[in-house]
């Protein structure tokens, strides 16, 4: 079906309910994260919650990356209190910032999680990167228009996903 290249390898209300213990010990070395709804609410500075799971990363071991189509100012602003490694305008879903994230943190597809909130950037990109994905429902319902315009097609392709995932 063409829809499945949209699906997520697993489906979270939160990236803050991921037991990266547990991936860790499965061999994971890397997480690649949108930062907008995924995170934070969109446009958001990066808050306490946020903070403390990427210490918590580095306290596990893992190496990871803020991957995001938005401008420099913006993705830097959220870093600099995070302390990780980023990417601006990445240009998701093109698979070559996935990439490039990966071989600045020294993983591969194999050993790369991605974590993000959209279908049809954040999942696709990292897919077609050959990176296993988890969707997270977005964390606030205020969004620029042309994401809200994309949510009613992910309502679509989460409903035959969900209709698979039960079968």
């Amino acid at each position: 079906m063409i829809l499945e290249r949209f699906y997520p390898d697993v489906y979270l209300d939160s990236a803050y309910e991921i037991d990266y213990e547990g991936l860790y010990r499965q061999g994971y070395r890397g997480i690649i994260f949108d930062i907008d709804n995924t995170l934070v609410p969109h446009g958001a500075p990066a808050d306490e919650r946020s903070i403390v799971l990427f210490q918590r990363l580095k306290g596990i071991g893992y190496e990871s990356m803020l991957l995001s189509n938005n401008k420099e100012p913006r993705v830097k602003s959220f870093n600099d209190k995070v302390g990780s490694r980023y990417i601006f305008k990445a240009n998701k879903p093109f698979p070559e910032s996935y990439k490039k994230a990966m071989e600045q943190m020294g993983t591969t597809p194999k050993t790369t999680l991605f974590v993000g909130d959209q279908l049809f950037t954040d999942v696709w990109g990292a897919k077609k990167a050959g990176i296993r994905t988890y969707l997270v429902k977005p964390i606030h319902p205020r969004e620029e228009i042309q994401i809200v315009l994309k949510r009613y097609l992910e309502r679509i392709v989460l409903f035959f996903y969900q209709k698979q995932q039960k079968s």
